[in-house]
């Protein structure tokens, strides 16, 4: 199943929606949200979106699994 392993990726600070979120840099909770990361209103401190950039029309794909060719009907 699912194997994570935090003591090989680390720790990583990341905004979540619908949660109360921190700053890392001063502690207060009311962000400036983006589409790919969130900055806090007091100190500026930027940082990404835990769910960012995994769904619509600009989602990348990388190696792996292609999906299947399927010709035009012309």
């Amino acid at each position: 199943m699912f194997d994570f392993q935090q003591t090989r990726f680390g720790y990583h600070v990341a905004f979540h929606a619908g949660e109360i979120n921190h700053c890392p840099g001063c502690g207060k909770t009311q962000w400036m949200v983006g589409r790919l990361t969130a900055e806090c209103a007091f100190c500026r401190t930027a940082i990404p979106i835990s769910a960012a950039g995994t769904t619509g029309v600009g989602l990348f794909r990388g190696p792996g699994r292609q999906p299947p060719h399927v010709p035009l009907a012309a």
